[in-house]
């Protein structure tokens, strides 16, 4: 081979493999084939998980945002990712899921519970210990067409009362994180109190945000990433410790534990 042929074999080889080390992968990157939601893992300001999914999606008949709890067989808490995942028609794919609020030694959610129109726990408004009753706690919610939004628990009491609204699926649960832009007023920023948490979000750009924190982090520290980092005007804090639970294949996580009541994004294949 003349060696001006070869040169222009080598130099062209080398500017290939150059162009592919430059070529970064991005660890953050989602399998949705869509915009409509996605899953992924971050690392500031803390380690934690983060699943959305844009409220215009909910809007179609592709997507649902849907409460689970009981098997319709036999009325049993459904418990665990695995068997919500059976209970589920060949036309659904659940894309995400997490535990949906407290509950109590019989898997029984203690706040006010919806799901498909149909009241299972009334509105608890009591004053009392835990975390659920420090408040202002709060409920997320939405209505048939999938409108979401995450509200003060007496607000909503009041907007009820009036029929104003009328939630199709709810989930109460304490105490808010974020409360029209702001921090909850009991929040202390030097707290020692470091717990896993997990909360969603009814955000500005129109999302909806669900995240399961990987380290202990304060409620001030949960409720600022809302506020700050991800931009949501109103916030609730699920559940915690043991029970934060997360069910997201996109980013190979599915946890074994049981829980209460489940929040999942559904997609209709029909």
């Amino acid at each position: 081979m003349p060696s001006s042929i070869f040169n222009l074999f080598l130099s062209t080889i080398v500017l290939a493999l150059g162009l592919s080390a430059c070529q970064q992968t991005n660890t953050n990157a989602t399998s949705s084939d869509t915009d409509s939601w996605s899953c992924q893992t971050k690392d500031t300001p803390f380690a934690y998980s983060i699943c959305r999914v844009d409220a215009t999606a909910l809007a179609s008949e592709r997507y649902s945002l849907q409460l689970f709890w009981q098997s319709s067989d036999n009325n049993e808490p459904l418990l665990t990712f695995d068997a919500l995942l059976a209970t589920l028609p060949n036309h659904e794919t659940l894309k995400f899921a997490m535990n949906a609020g407290m509950y109590n030694e019989n898997y029984a959610p203690i706040g006010y519970t919806v799901i498909e129109g149909k009241e299972l726990k009334s509105l608890n408004t009591k004053e009392g210990g835990g975390n659920f009753h420090l408040l202002p706690n709060g409920v997320m919610w939405w209505d048939q067409a999938g409108n979401v939004q995450i509200t003060e628990s007496n607000a909503l009491n009041e907007q009820i009362s009036n029929g104003d609204v009328q939630p199709w699926y709810a989930t109460q649960s304490g105490p808010m994180l974020v409360i029209n832009d702001e921090i909850h007023p009991k929040f202390n920023p030097d707290s020692s109190s470091i717990k896993l948490r997990n909360g969603a979000g009814v955000c500005r750009d129109g999302s909806i945000q669900l995240v399961n924190s990987y380290e202990p982090v304060t409620f001030y520290q949960f409720a600022e990433l809302f506020k700050n980092e991800l931009g949501c005007s109103n916030a609730l804090f699920l559940d915690g410790g043991i029970a934060s639970a997360l069910y997201a294949p996109s980013i190979d996580k599915q946890d074994k534990k049981e829980m209460g009541v489940m929040i999942g994004l559904v997609e209709n294949k029909e």
